[in-house]
């Protein structure tokens, strides 16, 4: 195999020496001569020193898990906050519904403790029924709007047709 680098097979060559692995540390914190530094100083260089060390991320990093957890947080409240507000609105809808329903129960109770006066039940008798008491008499008053047949003191109704139902019907099938 001419031509692709070396010859094979002879043993001769050395094998090539790869470069030893190279650890890289991060440089030495030079430490400043010792300079009296008041407290405060000291609290503001200890909290820098905890600001860096937090899960040890750069900003940007800490940025993104940041902005990841508030998009989990807001699509895990999204759907039940969605229930929530749509269940309060029904919520809102039959508590309206019962008021109307507990109105209306009221007046049928009022409704009934009227009819319960047996006064009151003869005056409803007289006024949907006609009934009349022994020994009054009662009147009709015909309104004007309604027409009365001359002489027969009865309103004007459509003349009735000579024969039974079944010759009714079957001049219906006939078109007659």
């Amino acid at each position: 195999m001419a031509g692709r680098g070396g010859e094979r097979g002879r043993g001769h060559s050395a094998p090539a020496k790869r470069p030893t692995r190279v650890r890289r540390t991060r440089p030495a914190v030079s430490v400043p001569d010792p300079v009296p530094v008041s407290a405060p100083a000291k609290n503001k260089a200890a909290k820098d020193n905890a600001k860096r060390a937090i899960l040890g991320l750069s900003t940007t990093r800490r940025a993104a898990v940041f902005a990841t957890v508030v998009c989990a947080l807001a699509l895990s409240v999204a759907v039940p906050l969605r229930t929530y507000l749509s269940q309060r609105s029904d919520v809102q809808a039959q508590e309206q519904r019962q008021a109307e329903l507990r109105t209306q129960v009221d007046e049928l109770e009022r409704r009934k403790a009227q009819l319960a006066d047996p006064a009151q039940t003869q005056i409803e008798a007289r006024k949907r029924l006609r009934y009349v008491m022994p020994g009054e008499t009662p009147y009709m008053v015909e309104l004007p709007d309604q027409a009365v047949n001359p002489g027969q003191g009865e309103p004007a109704t459509a003349p009735a047709r000579p024969g039974s139902w079944y010759e009714d019907l079957w001049g219906s099938v006939n078109g007659r």
